[in-house]
C-alpha cells in the first residue's frame, strides 16, 4: 500500500491543478513585469466599456519579488458611482435579450478565456504570487463558470400553478435583480469574478466589479476579453481601488440605491460591515465568508489517500484557500502512521519558489501580514507544547516565503485551532471517539467545508450528516466544481455560488395573477 502513495499525491495534484502537467517552455521561468502580456494588461478602470484613468494610481507588487508590476487607476467613490450609472443604464437593454443571445456572448467570453489562458495565468502568477501550473488550472476552473452559465442561461423557467378560483390563471415569472456589485478577493482573481458575474449577467443583470486590490489585474484582463466577446457596454463594469480607497467604495456599492444585489467573498469581518451598509436599502446579499475546515481521520481510513487528500487539501496556493482545512483531527490508532506519513509527503512532494519557477509547488504568501500570521500561530502553539514535524519558519528565498509546516501534539486550546491561519500551516490534533472528533469539528462559529475519510459506511452516513459545515468531502481532498453549490452555514455566509442554485441568487420571483378569465 505504500507504494501507491507517491501515484495517489501525483493524482491529487493533478486535480488540484484541474489540468495535466504542462511542458514548460523557456517563457514560463520568466519573472515580474517581462511575464505580463501587454494585450490584457489595462491599467484604469472599466466604466460603461471605456477606460478610465483616476485622479490617483496605486503600485500592483509581485509578491514574490517585491516588484512592482505597474500602476492601476485608483478609483473612489465618484468613479464607483459612475460605474452604478452605468450598469444600470445598460441594464434594461440586456436584460431584454433572449436569453439564447446572453448565452452566446457569454459562450463567446468562455472561448476568448480558453485561447488566451497562458496569458492570463501569467498574470494571476505575477500578481498573485501562486505557481504557474495552478494559475493555468484556476483559468480553466474560472472559464467553465462562463460556460456553465451560458447554458444555465436558457434553463430559467417560471411556473404555472393552479389556481382555486375557475376564472383565474396563477403565473411565476423569474426577473434579473438588477445591478449586482460583485466584490471579490485575492486568492482567487479570475474563478471568483466568473463565478459570480456568469450566474449575474445569464439572467439579465449587470455587474460593477471591485477587485481585490492587491490583484486587480486579472479582472481588468477580463474586462477587455468581456468587450472583445461582445458584452455591451456597462453590463461588466470593473473599479480597481487601493486598501485606503477600499471601504469608502465598498460602502458606495452597498448603499447606492441602484445597487439592487451584493456578492461578496472574504473575510467574515468584512462581511459584518457589508451586510450593516446593505441593511439600510434591504439589498439581496450572497457571501462566502471565512472558514475554519477540519479534516477528520478515522482509524478505518486508508492512510495513503488520506495523506494525499491532506497535502492536496492544505497546500494549494500555499494554504491560502477559504476551504483549505485547518484543523487535522486524526485518530488515536492511527494518528502517529498519518502523521508520518505526511511529513515524509511534504518533505518530498513540496518545493517552495517563485512561481514562474516549473518545479514549484509552493509560492509566496500574499504580503509580510499573512507571514507574520502563520508565525504568530506556530510560536503560540509551540509555546503550549506543541512539536514542529517540519517546516516551522521563514523560507530563506525572501520576506513573504514560508516553509510548509506541520506540528503534532497540538490542542483545542493553542490559537491555530481557534482561527483561520489562511498559510501552509497543518496542525494535528489526537483525538479518541468519533463523538469526540464531531465536538471539536463543530465548535468552531463558522463552517464552509469539511473533509474526512473513513471506510465505514455507517460512520459516513453520520458524520456528513453531522458536520455543521456547507459542503463534505468525504475521502477526497478537493471538493471544488463547477457543478457543485459552493457555500458555508454559521458565519460563513448566505447562498450558494456555482451549480444550478447559483443562478437563483441572482433572480427576483414575481406572482402574476391573470384573472377576468
Amino acid at each position: 500500500m505504500a507504494s501507491l502513495l507517491p501515484q495517489r499525491i501525483a493524482a491529487a495534484r493533478r486535480r488540484l491543478l484541474l489540468l495535466p502537467p504542462p511542458a514548460p517552455g523557456p517563457a514560463a521561468a520568466r519573472r515580474g513585469s517581462s511575464a505580463l502580456p501587454a494585450a490584457l494588461v489595462r491599467r484604469g478602470g472599466l466604466v460603461g466599456g471605456r477606460w478610465l484613468e483616476a485622479p490617483a494610481a496605486f503600485p500592483v507588487v509581485d509578491p514574490a519579488s517585491g516588484e512592482e508590476l505597474g500602476r492601476v487607476a485608483d478609483c473612489g467613490p465618484a468613479e464607483a458611482r459612475a460605474a452604478v450609472r452605468a450598469a444600470h443604464e445598460a441594464g434594461a437593454a440586456w436584460g431584454r435579450l433572449p436569453a439564447k443571445e446572453r448565452s452566446g456572448r457569454l459562450r463567446r467570453w468562455y472561448e476568448l478565456m480558453l485561447e488566451n489562458k497562458d496569458e492570463l495565468a501569467r498574470i494571476i502568477t505575477a500578481e498573485n504570487g501562486k505557481p504557474l501550473k495552478e494559475a493555468q488550472g484556476e483559468i480553466l476552473y474560472s472559464a467553465s463558470f462562463l460556460e456553465w452559465f451560458a447554458e444555465e442561461a436558457r434553463r430559467v423557467y417560471g411556473d404555472v400553478i393552479p389556481a382555486s378560483a375557475k376564472d383565474r390563471r396563477i403565473l411565476v415569472l423569474k426577473q434579473p435583480v438588477g445591478v449586482a456589485a460583485i466584490i471579490t478577493p485575492w486568492n482567487f482573481p479570475s474563478a471568483m469574478i466568473t463565478r459570480k458575474v456568469g450566474a449575474a449577467l445569464a439572467v439579465g443583470c449587470t455587474v460593477v466589479v471591485k477587485p481585490a486590490e492587491d490583484t486587480p489585474l486579472s479582472a481588468l484582463a477580463l474586462g477587455e476579453l468581456a468587450n472583445q466577446a461582445g458584452i455591451p457596454a456597462g453590463v461588466y463594469n470593473v473599479v480597481p481601488c487601493s486598501r485606503q480607497q477600499a471601504p469608502a467604495v465598498g460602502e458606495v456599492l452597498c448603499t447606492d440605491p441602484l445597487v439592487a444585489k451584493i456578492s461578496f467573498t472574504g473575510s467574515t469581518a468584512t462581511g459584518k460591515i457589508l451586510l450593516k451598509h446593505a441593511a439600510g436599502t434591504v439589498k439581496r446579499v450572497s457571501m462566502e465568508l471565512g472558514g475554519h475546515a477540519p479534516f477528520i481521520v478515522f482509524d478505518s481510513a486508508d492512510v495513503d489517500r488520506a495523506v494525499a487528500g491532506a497535502l492536496a487539501s492544505k497546500y494549494r496556493n500555499s494554504g491560502q484557500t477559504c476551504v483549505c482545512t485547518n484543523r487535522f483531527l486524526v485518530q488515536k490508532g492511527i494518528h502517529d502512521k498519518f502523521v508520518e506519513k505526511f511529513a515524509k509527503a511534504i518533505e518530498r512532494e513540496l518545493h517552495v519558489g517563485n512561481g514562474f519557477d516549473a518545479k514549484t509547488t509552493q509560492g509566496p504568501l500574499i504580503n509580510e501580514k499573512a507571514v507574520e500570521k502563520v508565525e504568530r500561530h506556530i510560536n503560540d502553539a509551540v509555546s503550549q507544547g506543541a512539536s514542529v514535524v517540519t517546516g516551522g519558519k521563514r523560507h530563506s528565498l525572501g520576506k513573504n516565503f514560508f516553509e510548509p509546516t506541520l506540528l503534532s501534539n497540538v490542542t483545542t486550546k493553542m490559537l491555530c485551532t481557534q482561527e483561520e491561519t489562511f498559510g501552509p500551516l497543518a496542525p494535528v490534533i489526537k483525538f479518541e471517539t468519533e463523538a469526540e472528533a464531531i465536538d471539536i469539528a463543530n465548535a468552531a462559529n463558522v463552517g464552509l467545508a469539511g473533509y474526512f475519510y473513513s471506510q465505514d459506511p455507517a460512520q459516513i452516513w453520520r458524520v456528513a450528516e453531522q458536520l455543521e459545515v456547507g459542503m463534505v468531502a468525504v475521502n477526497e481532498g478537493i471538493l471544488s466544481s463547477v457543478e457543485g453549490p459552493f457555500g458555508g452555514v454559521k458565519e460563513s455566509g448566505l447562498g450558494r455560488e456555482g451549480s444550478k442554485y447559483g443562478i437563483d441568487e441572482y433572480l427576483e420571483i414575481k406572482y402574476v395573477c391573470f384573472g377576468g378569465l
